[in-house]
């Protein structure tokens, strides 16, 4: 009687994990109560993709670098996923179709852009196809915003520390973040007249980004928005305070540099949350004012969360020490696309018992080559994953959540490995 009482524990057990994932097939249709935080590789860039538990949907970021940029192409940069015979815009919006709740009438409620660097917003480039309606031409979220329908476009107010258009314009005719920055415009004055509503990300909000469908059913859940421009989230109410000191308009070496203006938001589902910064710097080097560390204030309002994705792609200039001893994830998730993520030193932080003393797992999308020899032995020690889409499904209510690695060699994406249950903190 006991061994068959701990034989049908052991089937119910396999059986839920198998609904999570199964290895080689598939990843399993998102649920109604699923939290899934979807990581998109492409070898070009930031992409993510996020179905909220009543299926509102959203993506934060979709860079596409310039691949007429010789560095592009080169040995230090990872090569295009799964391969060259769509953009990577294509490649994002073929992966979305796959898992998105909606598969026959795809779109997207919310579009939030952390910061205007090709990486992560997309680069123009000759020969990029063009709209539809020949309005812009399509690359990296020019590109998904052009196949799929964007309710929301969130991002940061570009008027500040002043306005890119008037710094852009000054720029050559032929510079290629020139006709970036006048395309996005374009590709945004299009799909306004089609109902698309751009708005600036507003940092202290936890309204800005809300369910769209069934709100009621889960109160546990919100999006806090923590960071936007020099504006930093106290940690308390809505209440936000200037990191940043008054520029002079006229001498850009007062302006905060592009990484440092990036969106931060945390994503929270009961006792689960999960951390994004964009590229947010937090070492000052030689020569940088005290106020470009904008990790440390934004690590004292948001406390400490389950999964988080590394700053800056966990370069050398992101990702100290008051970062790290203070999130204390338990997942750190890297995005990679050069040879420069990450930092020896960052991995050393990361991995650090000195800042927290808790188990930790790393994943990266694409992990390079010559960062494993450069850096040795701690790449292996430290990573479960180093090559494929990332996603984290959070379970109901948010108690467990999985990290699931789905092949990115594969335009099918099947599932690769499969990492949990782990246990969301709990958290007042």
């Amino acid at each position: 009687m006991k061994k068959m009482i701990l034989c049908c524990l052991l089937l119910a057990a396999l059986g839920g994990r198998a609904q999570v994932a199964t290895v080689g097939k598939p990843l399993p249709e998102w649920k109604e109560g699923y939290l899934d935080l979807h990581h998109i590789n492409t070898g070009r860039g930031n992409a993510a993709f996020f179905i909220f538990p009543d299926g509102t949907t959203m993506v934060l970021d979709a860079g596409e670098l310039d691949p007429t940029n010789a560095r592009t192409t080169s040995k230090r940069n990872t090569p295009i996923r799964p391969d060259d015979s769509k953009h990577p815009y294509e490649w994002i919006v073929q992966y979305i179709k796959q898992v998105a709740p909606q598969k026959e009438k795809t779109k997207l409620d919310y579009a939030l852009i952390t910061h205007f660097h090709d990486d992560h917003f997309g680069s123009y480039y000759p020969d990029a196809p063009l709209s539809a309606d020949k309005q812009y031409v399509l690359t990296g979220i020019t590109g998904v915003g052009g196949l799929l329908p964007i309710h929301y476009l969130l991002q940061r107010d570009y008027h500040y520390p002043v306005n890119l258009s008037t710094i852009v314009n000054r720029l050559p005719q032929d510079t290629h973040y020139k006709a970036t920055w006048n395309n996005y415009l374009a590709f945004i004055n299009a799909e306004s007249k089609k109902g698309m509503q751009a708005q600036f990300f507003k940092a202290g909000s936890n309204s800005q980004i809300r369910l769209q469908h069934h709100a009621s059913n889960y109160p546990g859940f919100y999006v806090q928005n923590v960071k936007s421009n020099g504006w930093i989230w106290t940690g308390k109410d809505s209440s936000v305070v200037q990191h940043f000191p008054p520029v002079d308009s006229l001498n850009s070496k007062t302006w905060p540099d592009e990484n440092a203006l990036s969106n931060v938001l945390v994503i929270h589902y009961g006792a689960f949350a999960y951390y994004n910064g964009g590229d947010s710097p937090g070492n000052v080097f030689l020569g940088d004012p005290a106020w470009r560390d904008v990790e440390t204030p934004v690590a004292k309002a948001v406390g400490a969360v389950d999964v988080a994705t590394m700053d800056h792609h966990g370069n050398r200039d992101a990702m100290n020490e008051n970062l790290i001893k203070t999130l204390q994830p338990g997942v750190w998730i890297e995005q990679v696309w050069t040879a420069d993520h990450p930092g020896h030193e960052v991995l050393i932080r990361a991995t650090s018992p000195y800042l927290y003393k808790a188990k930790r797992d790393l994943f990266a999308t694409n992990m390079m080559e010559a960062n494993e020899l450069v850096i040795g032995g701690l790449v292996q020690q430290a990573y479960r994953s180093l090559q494929g889409h990332i996603v984290v499904r959070v379970l109901p209510d948010g108690k467990e959540y999985y990290v699931i690695i789905l092949d990115d060699s594969k335009p099918s994406i099947p599932v690769k490995s499969i990492f949990g249950p782990y246990t969301a903190k709990s958290k007042p």
